[in-house]
């Protein structure tokens, strides 16, 4: 048996054509461009053709799609005259976001030229592969009968496709059939795939959703219309069956799921496969139709509305016609191919028993993350990275990341001595710091600095505004003490503003340039006892907020970090703090660096998001806990004035730090 195939090098053609190998007997002939002459050595590979002999069977047809007879010479057409039993035409655009231009020359002008090939070489039998496409937005169920019923084709990939059957039933002087697959995703038994494409679509949200919420969350999910999909060993082994049974010609047969799923019901199949929240609560798409077209195309006419809707699709890796099938109102019939697979063994398997399968794969080759350099290094390496406060604990931390990454780190601190020890250990380690004596709370030393850099440096690329003091007084003990709140604002909000907002003007005018803002757990859950440190970080919080929604079209953004404890110089004073969970500097400096990153909007453990919740929800139950850990751990030996004395813990607060011992709170 001799064949003849067209996209024998994609995604279904290899397989295809593998599959046709194992005819005893068989060779195939298939279409392949001159210049992808290189792609030979590794299909040999794949379809196990070893030396010369077997690599006969696999006969390539130099040519073109778009050309007469697809580009194969005259000699070319002679010497496959009468030979070919089959032609399979798989070759096609099968990309949502191609232009139409393109799709008409693949889709309609290819299989055109493949119809006029097969009629040269007198071809026994044409096998068209098409797509559910053809039927459109067909409202209802779609027989393998139908053919011109099909209904709203103004998308090109529905029109195109559609237009290639008719050609195929209109001009093909072979006995042909028609194949519609359904959305074809990986391999059922390896996951194997080789684009992001249909549902794939979703995984980048579902990814984010698993990062974000634990597993046991349920979650809100959008239902749509039908989506069948099908896995691509399904559709090779019922396409190799189907074309080799009698009674086949001028009849279409559906290669789809006879299952058929909801769009929520897809979606929730991937999250539980990617441990993922489940979606079982859901949105009906169906309600975005109520809205006027005039009204929704006075909506995107709005520039805001439109870089909203641009940023979350490119943030998702979403193309813009994916809305268009969420409502998929199609239903398919396919009785004709239970017929044929009848005793065949070809059957569909259960998409919730491979979906960890296709997600595996993605996750592990086709993530676009995997693609982009995320390392610390790629992101800094020969950038100029300033640290505030980064003679010590978290900041020093941070700034040996930033060094050993290759970067330009900037220090500052009061303590000359302890800039001077942060630099022979740097240089002990390999790099260096550029240190300078600076009192970030001291508004004209701010300025003086900032020049300095601006002369020296030419500005910055990365600021981390993690210099700061915190107190941990009660207001009660702090009636006389209207100081604390004032060096506390001094430094931790207005010394921050101070130095960042001179180094804007630089970032700006470069249109690039990240802000990293040091703040507090403290800030989401409302700590008491930390009423000047909350108020002062939350202050910074605020104008971040309003910051970053000024720059945000400018290249510069902004991470505000906020921090667990950690075990720094600044909580020592503070003797209850050693019997409580702690992050390292360590630990703190990688959450910078993942800031630097990745760039997010917000970093924040999930006890703080927690609090955050408690607090928006039901605050007076939030308050009622906060109150209880307040009065529950008192006020340290040096808040009261009191250096000698040893803190004392009731046993309730024991019990509490022991069921809280691993939470970064």
């Amino acid at each position: 048996m001799h064949y003849f195939v067209t996209g024998a090098t994609g995604f279904i053609g290899k397989r295809l054509v593998k599959k046709l190998l194992e005819k005893k007997g068989s060779a195939v002939h298939f279409l392949i461009r001159p210049e992808s002459a290189g792609k030979l050595a590794d299909l040999h590979d794949y379809w196990g053709l070893v030396g010369p002999k077997a690599q006969a069977r696999a006969v390539p047809v130099h040519g073109d799609l778009t050309g007469k007879k697809l580009g194969v010479s005259a000699e070319g057409i002679k010497a496959l005259k009468g030979q070919i039993d089959h032609v399979y035409h798989l070759a096609a655009v099968y990309d949502l976001s191609a232009d139409e231009e393109s799709q008409i020359a693949v889709n309609i002008e290819g299989t055109r030229s493949m119809v006029e090939f097969a009629k040269a070489v007198e071809a026994g039998h044409v096998h068209h592969v098409s797509s559910i496409a053809a039927a459109g937005l067909y409202e209802g169920v779609f027989r393998e009968d139908m053919f011109e019923e099909a209904e709203g084709l103004d998308h090109p990939y529905f029109a195109t496709k559609h237009e290639s059957e008719k050609i195929v039933r209109k001009e093909c002087k072979v006995p042909w059939t028609v194949y519609r697959p359904a959305m074809v995703v990986g391999d059922s038994t390896t996951g194997e795939m080789d684009k992001i494409d249909g549902p794939y679509y979703f995984f980048k949200l579902i990814q984010r959703m698993r990062q974000i919420l634990p597993p046991w969350m349920p979650s809100v999910g959008l239902e749509g219309g039908r989506i069948n999909i099908v896995p691509v060993d399904f559709v090779v082994n019922a396409l190799a069956h189907i074309s080799h049974q009698p009674g086949t010609a001028s009849r279409c047969f559906h290669l789809v799921d006879p299952m058929g799923y909801r769009v929520g019901d897809v979606l929730d199949i991937f999250s539980r496969a990617a441990h993922a929240p489940r979606m079982n609560l859901f949105v009906n798409a169906a309600l975005l139709g109520f809205i006027p077209k005039s009204v929704k195309k006075g909506m995107m006419a709005l520039a805001p509305v439109r870089r909203i809707r641009n940023a979350v699709m490119k943030d998702l890796g979403l193309p813009e016609d994916i809305l268009t099938f969420v409502n998929y109102p199609t239903r398919f019939d396919r009785r004709d191919t239970d017929a044929m697979l009848k005793g065949s063994g070809v059957e569909c398997p259960n998409l919730k028993d491979y979906a960890w399968k296709l997600w595996d794969y993605w996750e592990r080759n086709l993530d676009p993350a995997l693609h982009i350099d995320r390392s610390l290094r790629g992101t800094v390496a020969g950038k100029v990275v300033l640290v505030t406060g980064g003679s010590s604990g978290i900041g020093l931390a941070a700034a040996h990341k930033f060094a050993e990454a290759g970067a330009t780190t900037l220090i500052c601190g009061r303590d000359q001595d302890k800039l001077d020890e942060a630099c022979a250990e740097a240089k002990a380690k390999g790099y260096a710091f550029v240190a300078y004596a600076a009192d970030i709370a001291d508004m004209a030393d701010c300025d003086r600095f900032v020049k300095q850099l601006l002369a020296e440096h030419g500005g910055v690329d990365f600021l981390i505004n993690n210099a700061g003091r915190s107190i941990r007084r009660a207001i009660e003990s702090s009636y006389d003490r209207f100081h604390d709140y004032e060096r506390t604002m001094q430094l931790n909000y207005f010394g921050c503003l101070r130095v960042t907002m001179g180094l804007l003007p630089g970032m700006a005018a470069k249109r690039k340039g990240h802000v990293v803002n040091i703040s507090s757990i403290g800030v989401l859950t409302n700590a008491p006892r930390f009423s000047a440190y909350v108020a002062s970080k939350a202050a910074l919080d605020a104008w971040t907020r309003c910051a970053s929604s000024e720059f945000a079209d400018v290249g510069i953004t902004f991470t505000t970090i906020n921090m667990p404890l950690v075990r720094t110089p600044m909580i020592a004073p503070t003797q209850i703090y050693k019997n409580v969970p702690t992050l390292s500097p360590e630990e703190a400096g990688d959450l910078i660096a993942e800031a630097c990153v990745h760039k997010p909007v917000r970093i924040a453990t999930r006890t703080g998001v927690l609090g955050q919740v408690l607090h928006a929800f039901v605050p007076r139950i939030a308050q009622i806990v906060m109150n209880t850990s307040f009065r529950m751990f008192p006020d340290s030996a040096a808040a009261k004035g009191d250096k000698g004395a040893k803190p004392q813990l009731s046993p309730e607060a024991v019990a509490m730090q022991q069921m809280m011992r691993g939470i970064h709170f």
